[in-house]
């Protein structure tokens, strides 16, 4: 099978079971933008973090390939049904907690770049809030498509990065 199909070569595309849409659209954006955290994560996981931090960022790129997928087959009905849903939130939750009590209290601003697994986990926070703002948009201009859950799982998400590169970078 051929990786290129030349279907996109005229700026559309198309999601699972759906009519072309413009490559632009909010939903390709706010999907490319989970993509991206997906890579930048993966990236992270390839340099010594420490601990089992290598097989949760695994698991949390797992997660965001269903969260995609959520968002490019939606069906409100299925909200109960979603992968992404309050247990994965707690799950986040659990863990931010976890970290954070092996940290000294924060007293100033972070600059990242005290180590390379450290400035990783940073880039990938920061994408994940810019997905988390992709999904805003998304929501307010296709109502029924993004869900709660959704939202506060990147919320969540981006503070457990930062909770995490703190630990990676100690």
């Amino acid at each position: 099978m051929r990786i290129y199909t030349r279907q996109g070569d005229g700026g559309e595309a198309r999601l699972p079971g759906g009519e072309p849409i413009s490559k632009d659209s909010l939903v390709l954006e706010a999907c490319g933008t989970l993509d991206e955290l997906g890579a930048a994560l993966g990236l992270a996981r390839c340099e010594s973090l420490p601990g089992e931090l290598g097989p949760l960022v695994e698991s949390i790129q797992r997660s965001l390939l269903q969260l995609n997928g959520e968002l490019a087959c939606p069906e409100p009905s299925a909200d109960a049904s979603r992968a992404i849903g309050p247990p994965r939130i707690e799950a986040l939750e659990s863990l931010i907690d976890r970290y954070e009590s092996q940290l000294a209290p924060l007293g100033e601003f972070v600059l990242p770049g005290s180590a390379r697994a450290e400035a990783a986990l940073h880039l990938a926070r920061t994408v994940c809030r810019r997905a988390e703002r992709r999904l805003v948009s998304l929501g307010r201009m296709e109502p029924g498509r993004v869900n709660e859950h959704q939202l506060s799982y990147l919320n969540r998400l981006s503070d457990l990065l930062f909770v995490l590169a703190r630990f990676a970078g100690r």
